[in-house]
């Protein structure tokens, strides 16, 4: 593994463990109106984002928006509305009629269907060694979660957040390049606040909006500072340069950090199971993202990394107000 996919592979696992360690934030947020959170929250963060997307080394924010075709508008709407917004709202509703850890399994999965489509997309045939390390980490983080109680209604909206999961790195490699990390970050979050106005104002009427509690406030500024801020620009960063099926292998560290920080709030335990899908988890990783490769440790070339120009200096987000 060379410097450059190595400091790809740390910026992703840090952006998961990040994502990970925020569900206590989460369930501060369970009785704030959804969409109307969502707002503040992608809202805030596109302020915090704005003063950083103007660095050397990065196209001028005007100058890259400007040259963006409908297509690629189409495609950050897109992304917005089915990574981030619609991601959050199918996690929301299965967890109504179905326990946590059914929608973090389904979300487990992401890594293999990314695996398979990004490089069918790209015309260019699935990396072996990438789909090995998915299937493994898919079953690390269902065993760290394990299975719940569940009804048709909770699988299918656990199928909407699997599908959420993985548009959130699909959809964002086309238009990844012309904006680089930090600008991409802001401008979705800047359209998924839009997004999320619009369907609090159809969802709640004039109650999508509420003064949060002081412990609310904080969750808010959490995630959208630590969260979304710095979680999407080092997840971005981090598929820039391992492209976009070794950076989702990272999504299995989710889990994994949501299980050792649960303990540290009595929210959970960490137990035999927690433990042995940690390491089939780590085994996943480690092999898709080189470190276990081939001929002392070559990773796998799945995808070249963007231009030098294009170079910067993660859900499952499993709760609706995670990603």
């Amino acid at each position: 593994m060379n410097a450059t996919s190595l400091r790809g592979a740390l910026l992703a696992a840090f952006a998961c463990v990040l994502v990970g360690a925020s569900f206590t934030a989460n369930s501060v947020l369970g009785d704030y109106p959804y969409a109307g959170g969502q707002g503040l929250r992608y809202g805030l963060a596109a302020l915090l984002l704005l003063p950083l997307i103007h660095c050397p080394g990065e196209p001028r924010p005007a100058a890259a928006l400007r040259g963006l075709t409908g297509r690629q508008w189409a495609r950050l709407a897109l992304l917005a509305a089915v990574g981030m917004v619609g991601f959050n709202l199918a996690v929301l509703a299965a967890e109504r009629s179905a326990e946590p850890a059914v929608p973090g399994v389904f979300v487990g999965c992401a890594p293999i269907l990314v695996a398979v489509l990004v490089p069918l997309l790209e015309g260019r045939r699935p990396a072996r060694p990438v789909l090995y390390a998915a299937a493994l980490v898919a079953a690390g983080a269902f065993t760290v979660q394990g299975w719940g109680r569940t009804d048709l209604s909770g699988i299918l909206c656990s199928v909407g957040a699997l599908a959420g999961e993985v548009g959130f790195a699909v959809i964002a490699v086309p238009v990844l390049r012309p904006l680089g990390p930090k600008l991409l970050s802001a401008t979705v979050c800047a359209v998924a606040a839009a997004e999320s106005t619009v369907l609090g104002l159809l969802l709640d009427g004039g109650g999508f909006l509420r003064v949060p509690s002081g412990a609310e406030a904080a969750a808010l500024v959490w995630q959208a500072a630590v969260v979304t801020v710095i979680g999407f620009v080092c997840w971005y960063m981090g598929m820039q340069r391992i492209g976009a099926e070794r950076a989702t292998l990272f999504s299995g560290l989710i889990p994994v950090s949501a299980a050792l920080t649960a303990p540290l709030v009595g929210t959970g335990s960490y137990g035999l199971a927690q433990a042995a899908g940690s390491c089939l988890v780590g085994l996943g990783v480690a092999i898709g993202s080189g470190v276990l490769g081939r001929r002392g440790g070559t990773a796998p070339q799945v995808e070249a990394p963007a231009p030098k120009a294009d170079t910067g200096p993660r859900a499952v987000r499993r709760s609706a107000n995670v990603l």
